[in-house]
């Protein structure tokens, strides 16, 4: 056995848990003021029975043994109180819904499907689309694509609605920016 300056020697232990037992009564009458439902305040007397028994040896003589398993029941019964008061998950306003950073799963997913979508189109738009989305201007597209910047403009428009028809998009204009 372990000797620490506040261990009870058996003797002393077994009567403390004697006290302790006989504090019974008073421990429910306590736990009613935490507890409304009869059950509950008989698991919390259970708990705190269970945590001074198996700390008895901390308790120091010369002091109220009923404050000290009083001090323990209300300590019990806030730690419960924090747990079961904490948002659980699944609440409908739950703080655990508020992503910081939206997926990226989707986009990902839409970008592949676009790049297959660009390869579907036929040359002169694909040609034009790539140029415009890295960002050439359309005079400088239809110089490479050796047409007029009409013919750029034209195609790109008739690429763009091939695009959204194939990636089933609703709107007739999903680009229309308003900038040429």
């Amino acid at each position: 056995m372990s000797t620490r300056s506040n261990d009870l020697p058996p003797k002393e232990r077994d009567s403390v848990q004697e006290e302790v037992v006989d504090l019974i009564p008073a421990l429910r009458a306590f736990a009613r003021t935490f507890c409304r439902n009869g059950s509950d305040a008989d698991d919390l007397v259970q708990e705190t029975l269970t945590k001074a028994l198996a700390n008895v040896e901390r308790f120091r003589r010369g002091t109220r043994l009923k404050s000290w398993l009083f001090t323990i029941m209300r300590n019990t019964f806030n730690t419960r109180y924090k747990i079961e008061t904490r948002e659980p998950p699944g609440f409908k306003d739950c703080v655990s819904a508020d992503v910081q950073c939206d997926p990226t799963q989707e986009w990902c997913f839409r970008g592949r499907e676009l790049l297959t979508a660009i390869d579907r189109l036929p040359m002169h738009y694909r040609d034009v689309v790539v140029h415009v989305a890295m960002g050439e201007s359309y005079i400088a597209t239809a110089e490479m694509c050796d047409c007029a910047v009409g013919t750029v403009k034209s195609r790109l428009y008739r690429a763009r609605q091939l695009l959204a028809r194939d990636l089933g998009e609703d709107d007739d204009e999903p680009w229309k920016t308003g900038s040429g």
